[in-house]
Formats: C-alpha cells, structure tokens, sequence
C-alpha cells in the first residue's frame, strides 16, 4: 500500500546572511501484506486498499557543515497525511500532502509551519513508482522494492532508487533534481522492541555521483552519501511499525562551497480515530463556559476544531506573556488534555497596525510564546505542536474599530483532523 521513503528538502543558504541550511527527512512507511511463513522464509508485498488513510510523524536531528566547518544544528518534524483513493490491477493511487517544520527553540518549544507539498503517484505490490515529474514528493523513490516469493532470514537483495529534490530556492534549479542510487536490503529476522518481537530489515546505499551541469545559480559538481535505515514491522496490524536511520550526505558545489549533513532520522505512523467534530466542538464550548474562559469561542474548520483566544494579553509590542493570560492558558490546557490524540496547530494573528512584516514577526512570536507555555505544562510534546503566524491576513472584525482591533489581537489553537 506504502513505501518508506525519505522526504529531504535542502535550502541551501545565501552565505552572506548564513541563512539556515537544511536537511528534512520524513519516512514514507509501507503496509505490508504478511503472507503466512513457508518455513522460514517471509513473503512481503504492498497492500492496496482504496480508502485507507494514514499519516505519518517523523524527527530529525541533524549537524550541518560548510566547508568542513560546523554552522549549525537543526531539529525538523515532517507530517504526511495520505490517501489511496483508487486501485487498478496491480497499480494504487496515493494522494499525498507533506509538511516540514523547523524547531524554534532548540530543546523544545513548537516548530514553525515550513512548506507543504501535494503529491498523487502510483505505486505496484513490489514497490515501483510512476509519479509525474511536476511532483517534488516524496524524495526518496522505489524504496524498499521487495523480490517475489519467500524471503529468508539473512537474505539479502538490491534494487535501484532514486532521490528527487527541490533545489528551486536552493540553486535556482526549477526541475525536480534526481540523483540516483542502488539499495540494498537485508531481512535481519526479528528483533525486540518495547518488549516485543517483530520482523526486521535493513535498508543501505551509498552515493558516489558526479552529475552533468544543470540551469541554476550554481549546481552539484560532486554528490556522496550514506543511508543506513532500520525498518521494524508488525505483521499482526499489517504494517511498518518504527524506522529509525543514520544518514550523511555531501555536496561539493559549482561555486567551490561543500555542505555535509549528519545525522538520525525516525519516524511513526500516527493512528487516530476520525474526528467527531459537532460532538467535539459542542464538548469544547461546554468546557470553555464551565471554566468561565473570557473572550473565548470555539468553531469547526477544514483542518479541525479551533479555539480562539481574542484580546489575548502579552506586555506591550513584545511576545511576553501577562500572568493573566497564563492562568486562561492552563484552563485551556485542561480541555486540551481531553483530546490528548490531537496534533495542534497553534496561529497567532494581529490588528492591522505596523508593516506586514513587523505584524507577521509579532504574530508567530506570539503564537511561539503561547506553544512553549502549553509544552512547558505538559500538555503537548514539542514534536506535535506546530507554530503559524498570519500576521493581519485573517481578520475576523473590522480593524478600522477599536472593538474590531480588540477581536483581530488573537491566538487560536486548532484540534488538527489529520
């Protein structure tokens, strides 16, 4: 049904503002069909059901090098929400939407709303993919491609794949960026995880490319890498488990620039049930009139359920939070707890004073301080708390009022569907 690929985005940076470069990996797990053992051997497969959904959480953690020299360290979170919306024969249908975001706040405080990616593609039971070249996702391709019939506890194979990257912002290159490469896999058996035993295979390639010259800024002159990938299965549900991974890749550049990434990867797939969002905003309303919440309401988006705060309270022209505001936070924090399963997306939104720039600064500083209280609490993981900021986009009242103003100064938290 899946593949377990790696999403990979690198910006490269304008090095008179050592603006951040940066690697994101995200796993594009697999569902497999677990045919019953003949033996010892284990028969693997996609499984391609038109109308699963699935989505999918991943870290990375990574050093990143220019010129040999250390610049700086980056924590990213990737989320992929997917859908196979049709089968035919041997091929399904995937759409997909992929999001990566950086962390603020090295050690934990919420991570920036990054880019988001759509993607439809086909994909075969042994893992081929057709995708059409206006799709930059998901990078890494035709991984893992599985051999036909039973496979034995230390066999090994290998298949080729690919990478796809977006080096528009990068180098100027428009086109999707491919760079080739043969994996090759091991099934290791079972090993233990949390207590428990699963099947196990492992995942390798090397890269060592010297690609022809492309239209851009500057270009790859030379490409190494190195991908060591564990995945574990779970043949009791039908699919990848965890993946975890070390990875260092270096790009020696037209311009004379080198720039290495290290680093680990690893990801989950993330199962909640179907959000009830009349019952759930109606359980939200109630708790927010019961705790006595001013200037508080409560409504059903595309994305989910938000709640707004107006008029929330922070020191003057800063992100500081009042003491006030701290105590309507942990109230809020007490309904967040009840959907304990929800990602949340927390978006900051000013009056329509300033320059667009200053009120977008304002806007996601502010949304940052409000996401940072709420994980200082507990009441989320800083993996799955995303930050947005809007500056004076969304305006729900009129900002040529002081009662307008007043309503426009808010943050809303979002209950995330997917």
């Amino acid at each position: 049904m899946h593949g377990i690929s790696r999403l990979k985005i690198r910006f490269f940076p304008d090095f008179r503002r050592r603006e951040r470069v940066r690697r994101v990996y995200i796993i594009f797990f697999v569902l497999i069909l677990g045919i019953p053992r003949q033996g010892w051997g284990e028969t693997f497969a996609y499984k391609h059901e038109a109308g699963n959904k699935y989505r999918i959480l991943s870290v990375v953690n990574e050093d990143v090098y220019i010129n040999r020299v250390f610049s700086h360290r980056a924590r990213i979170l990737n989320r992929v929400s997917i859908e196979i919306t049709g089968v035919q024969g041997d091929l399904a249908r995937h759409h997909a939407t992929f999001t990566t975001s950086e962390e603020l706040i090295e050690g934990g405080g919420g991570f920036r709303w990054g880019n988001e990616y759509v993607s439809v593609f086909d994909r075969d039971r042994r893992g081929r993919m057709t995708i059409d070249p206006q799709y930059y996702m998901p990078v890494v391709r035709d991984v893992p491609v599985f051999p036909e019939g039973d496979i034995q506890e230390g066999e090994t194979w290998t298949a080729a794949g690919s990478e796809m990257h977006d080096f528009r912002k990068a180098f100027g290159i428009e086109q999707p960026y491919r760079i080739p490469f043969e994996a090759t896999y091991t099934f290791l058996g079972n090993r233990d995880w949390r207590g428990s035993s699963y099947p196990v295979f492992s995942v390798s390639y090397r890269i060592f490319y010297e690609p022809p010259a492309v239209a851009g800024r500057i270009w790859p002159r030379r490409i190494m890498g190195a991908s060591d990938q564990l995945v574990y299965w779970d043949p009791g549900i039908g699919q990848a488990l965890v993946y975890e991974e070390n990875f260092r890749m270096v790009f020696e550049l037209s311009n004379g620039t080198t720039v290495e990434y290290r680093g680990r990867a690893g990801a989950q797939i993330i199962e909640s049930e179907i959000m009830k969002k009349e019952e759930a905003a109606q359980t939200i309303a109630g708790e927010i009139s019961r705790l006595g919440i001013n200037d508080a309401s409560v409504r059903i988006v595309d994305e989910g359920i938000t709640i707004s705060l107006e008029n929330i309270q922070f020191q003057p022209d800063s992100a500081v939070l009042l003491a006030s505001e701290k105590e309507k936070l942990d109230k809020i924090g007490e309904i967040l707890t009840q959907f304990a399963d929800r990602d949340i997306l927390v978006g900051g939104h000013t009056a329509l004073a300033g320059t667009a720039a200053g009120r977008m600064k304002l806007s996601q500083d502010r949304a940052a301080a409000v996401a940072a209280y709420l994980i200082s609490k507990g009441i989320r993981e800083s993996p799955r708390v995303l930050i947005r900021g809007y500056g004076a986009e969304r305006p729900v009242a009129d900002n040529s009022t002081a009662e307008g103003m007043r309503k426009n100064r808010r943050v809303e938290i979002t209950l995330l569907e997917n």
